[in-house]
C-alpha cells in the first residue's frame, strides 16, 4: 500500500468542473458566522459536484482569507451567490421547483437515514452555529431532516453536518 500523490488522483480542472453535470443540490447557508465553516462547505460542494451555494444574511462571502484557508480553491470551482434574506432565496428556489429541506432538530423531523429523496432538485438549508435554522425559515421549508446522534452532545459543527448530509444525498441520488 502507498499513499497517493495529487498527480495520481486525476482530479479534473476547474474548467472541466464548470462543464461537468452537477448534482441537483443547492446548499443554502442561513446566517453562518464562521468563514472557516463556509470554506469547508465549499470544499464539500466541490467534492460532490454540488450545483450551487447560496450565502445568506451575515454569512461571509468570498474573497475572504478564512474562507480561502478552508476552501483550498473551491470558491473558484463551485457556483455561489449572495442573498441578503434567506426567505427570499428559498422563494426563488421554490419558483424553480426545488424541494426545500432544512437540517435541524424539530418535533416532526425525519431522520436522515430513513429519508427518501424527492424526484426534483433539492435545496439543503443549514443554519447558524449557535441558533440553527431560524423558525421563520423552517416555516417555509417543505420538510426538515435530522442527523441521528447518540452521545451527550446534540449538535454537530455545520461543516461536518454539511458533509454528512451531502454524502448521504449523493449516495441516494447515485445508487
Amino acid at each position: 500500500m502507498r499513499k497517493l500523490k495529487n498527480k495520481d488522483l486525476q482530479r479534473i480542472t476547474i474548467e472541466k468542473f464548470k462543464k461537468t453535470k452537477k448534482t441537483p443540490i443547492t446548499i443554502v447557508l442561513d446566517n453562518v458566522r464562521s468563514a472557516l465553516n463556509v470554506g469547508s462547505v465549499f470544499r464539500t460542494a466541490d467534492a460532490f459536484l454540488i450545483e450551487n451555494i447560496i450565502l445568506c444574511g451575515i454569512t461571509t462571502t468570498p474573497p475572504n482569507k478564512e474562507i480561502r484557508k478552508a476552501a483550498l480553491g473551491a470558491t473558484n470551482s463551485v457556483n455561489w451567490q449572495f442573498e441578503q434574506n434567506t426567505i427570499d432565496a428559498i422563494s426563488k428556489l421554490k419558483l424553480k421547483n426545488y424541494h426545500i429541506i432544512a437540517v435541524e432538530q424539530v418535533d416532526k423531523s425525519s431522520k436522515l437515514n430513513n429519508f427518501s429523496l424527492p424526484k426534483k432538485p433539492i435545496a439543503i438549508i443549514l443554519g447558524n452555529e449557535v441558533y440553527g435554522v431560524t423558525e421563520n425559515v423552517l416555516n417555509v421549508c417543505n420538510e426538515v431532516i435530522e442527523i441521528p446522534q447518540f452521545g451527550t452532545k446534540h449538535s454537530l459543527n455545520i461543516s461536518v453536518c454539511a458533509g454528512i448530509v451531502v454524502w448521504e444525498f449523493w449516495k441516494k441520488l447515485n445508487s
